[in-house]
Order: structure tokens, then C-alpha cells, then sequence
């Protein structure tokens, strides 16, 4: 019997569709996703963290925070001189990247306070329009700061691996294997998502 918390119901139907998730399910306990609504932070945040080891990013970025006070917000951005962002450890590109992210907030052009209200293809959109933001860290956004229920990111090495390993595929598989073993997870892919990279954890 699962205990009520917020992704009871996703739990309840991924345990009675689908075997292997639900052995996850009992292994790792309840989901914990939960919503984050610093928009504009997170997204600077996945910008500065781009192909860096975890740790690496994590320092940047915390720099990158105190720089602002914590306060990390489009105007201060925009405002900001490169020289200041490149002490920091931004490289030339990713100061170029979460400039043009500041500009396309105050310009209007990315509206991350009625995201909550829009369909997730609606946000995508808007976020892939921002130099350096493709459509994987759309959907991370999607995920891990909006907490939408049913995106599969097929385009992760992590989850691509997952699947590769739980469901003992010959090689890594493609977008479309995956959409067919994840059918029966709808809507509830991100949640299924969430402990396809649990699996990963202690490998």
C-alpha cells in the first residue's frame, strides 16, 4: 500500500503497467520531484553548467549566485560586464548565452511568469528560441522545475542507458523504442523518467 504523497497516483499506475517499473518503484520509494519556481535562476543555472563535471558546475554556479546576492534576476544580468561573468568561469559563450536569456525575459520574448498556465510544447518553444537552450534542457526545465507530468527525454544519455539496461536491449535504443515501451506510462513519463536515472545512481 503506498503511503499518499503528491505522485501517489503516477506511482499507483506505473506499478500496474509496467513490471519493471514497478520493481523501481519498490526499490526506491516514493518520487521526490518537486517544483522549483526560480525560473529565470534555473535557466542560468543550465546554461553555466553546460558540458562541465557536476562539481565543476556547481562551483561556477554558486559563484555565479553570490555574485548576485542570490538575487539572480534578468535587469542584473543584462546589466552585468562580461569581464565580471568570465571571473567568474563563464567562458566567452555562456556569457553571450544567459545575456541573450536576460534580453529575450525583458524583451518579452520568453515569459517564464505564465509558463505555469502554457502547454509544455508552448514553453519549449519559447525556451529553444534563447541562444545555448536546446530542446534536452527544455525538457529538464519541464521536468524538474515545472514538475510537468509527461515528458519522456529521449534525448538522454541517462535515460537512453536505463532503458538500455532494465529493458535488456541489445544497444542503446532510439526515440522510437522507447516511445513504444513507454506507452503504457502516459501520462505519467517524467515520473517513470525520474527512476529510470534512480537506476543509474549506484552504478
Amino acid at each position: 500500500m503506498l503511503a499518499s504523497h503528491p505522485w501517489n497516483e503516477a506511482e499507483k499506475h506505473l506499478i500496474s503497467s509496467d513490471p519493471v517499473m514497478s520493481q523501481l518503484i519498490d526499490r526506491y520509494g516514493p518520487c521526490r520531484l518537486e517544483p522549483n519556481d526560480g525560473f529565470f535562476a534555473i535557466l542560468c543555472n543550465s546554461i553555466v553548467s553546460q558540458q562541465l563535471a557536476t562539481k565543476a558546475a556547481a562551483a561556477i554556479y554558486a559563484r555565479f549566485a553570490a555574485y548576485y546576492a542570490g538575487d539572480v534576476s534578468p535587469a542584473r544580468v543584462a546589466e552585468s560586464p562580461a569581464e565580471d561573468l568570465r571571473a567568474l568561469g563563464l567562458s566567452n559563450q555562456k556569457v553571450a548565452y544567459v545575456r541573450d536569456l536576460a534580453a529575450k525575459t525583458l524583451a518579452g520574448d520568453l515569459t517564464p511568469e505564465r509558463f505555469p498556465a502554457m502547454p509544455d510544447e508552448d514553453i519549449v518553444k519559447q525556451l529553444v528560441t534563447v541562444k545555448g537552450i536546446g530542446v534536452w534542457t527544455a525538457q529538464m526545465f519541464l521536468i524538474f522545475a515545472l514538475n510537468r507530468p509527461d515528458v519522456l527525454p529521449t534525448d538522454d544519455f541517462g535515460v537512453r542507458k536505463a532503458f538500455m539496461t532494465l529493458y535488456r536491449l541489445d544497444a542503446m535504443p532510439g526515440k522510437e523504442v522507447m516511445e513504444t515501451i513507454a506507452r503504457p506510462w502516459r501520462p505519467w513519463r517524467s515520473i517513470a523518467s525520474w527512476y529510470l536515472w534512480r537506476s543509474l545512481e549506484n552504478k
